[in-house]
């Protein structure tokens, strides 16, 4: 009790002090209708602003779970795009069984991924116990190229990046459809080659270039980059490009995985072109 007593005799005058504020700012505010719309204004801009201020505090740490729930409906949407493509080519050719999917989509998580270094990696929080397979193609949350599976364990994965000096893709460009190929030289992780493209190709600034489909492992028609600069070798054969990357490599944090179901089949029978000698019999 001693000590509330000389508690309040040390800060009464600051108690009376507030106590006169709020009655002088009580009977201010009310004085007039004025003051009183002024106040309502005030108090309403404040309240707006604290909630507004909360409210995008809440949304940037919901941005990972959102960015997950978006790859995994892009993933959703891709496998029912490619089911309506093989139903209608189906349809067409006039078969009456179906065969399959040829393309499945699964989003996954970028647990670790380099970019500075010749040979670049990118960890995935996926493996075998998934459904994830070697040669398997990874695509950023837009559908564009980034890289493809070479090493699985039970629960994760490795995915060479398209920076990577030792990964190349057959491509084309998508509206003139001449052939080449893209590697990564190293240095600006936006920029790659697309070498070997005939010279009677029609090549202009901004043109795309997109998978050519004959690897197996990326969709044909998965974007790559555009072309900045076009450049005729010396002997006059063919064009050295250079593509700026579609993908950011250097913002992954999402990835969609891509298995192609008719890899081992087109690969098996490539290895083996020409028929048995008993079936050249006839």
């Amino acid at each position: 009790m001693q000590k509330l007593v000389y508690f309040i005799r040390r800060t009464y005058v600051a108690i009376i002090f507030v106590v006169l504020e709020i009655v002088a700012i009580r009977y201010y505010a009310y004085s007039t209708p004025y003051t009183q719309a002024r106040l309502l204004a005030g108090s309403n801009y404040a309240v707006r602003y604290i909630h507004n201020t909360f409210h995008g505090v809440k949304q940037y740490f919901s941005l990972r779970s959102e960015n997950i729930r978006l790859t995994e409906r892009i993933a959703e949407l891709e496998n029912r795009l490619d089911a309506v493509g093989e139903y209608e080519a189906a349809m067409q050719e006039q078969m009456g069984m179906n065969a399959g999917h040829r393309y499945e989509y699964q989003p996954a998580r970028v647990v670790a991924n380099s970019i500075n270094r010749p040979q670049n990696y990118i960890t995935i929080d996926k493996g075998f116990n998934q459904g994830v397979a070697i040669n398997m193609a990874v695509l950023s949350p837009e559908g564009y190229a980034v890289g493809t599976i070479v090493n699985c364990s039970e629960n994760f994965s490795i995915a060479r990046s398209l920076l990577n000096t030792s990964f190349r893709i057959s491509a084309r460009l998508a509206e003139d459809g001449s052939i080449g190929s893209v590697h990564w030289n190293g240095g600006d992780s936006q920029v790659a080659d697309f070498d070997d493209v005939t010279k009677y190709a029609h090549i202009t600034e901004g043109d795309v270039v997109v998978a050519a489909g004959f690897s197996h492992y990326f969709p044909s028609g998965v974007i790559i980059g555009k072309i900045e600069r076009a450049t005729l070798r010396e002997n006059a054969t063919s064009y050295n490009c250079r593509i700026r990357l579609a993908a950011d490599m250097s913002r992954l944090s999402n990835v969609l995985l891509v298995k192609n179901n008719a890899a081992i089949e087109a690969q098996t029978l490539e290895e083996h072109p020409q028929p048995a000698a008993d079936e050249n019999k006839q």
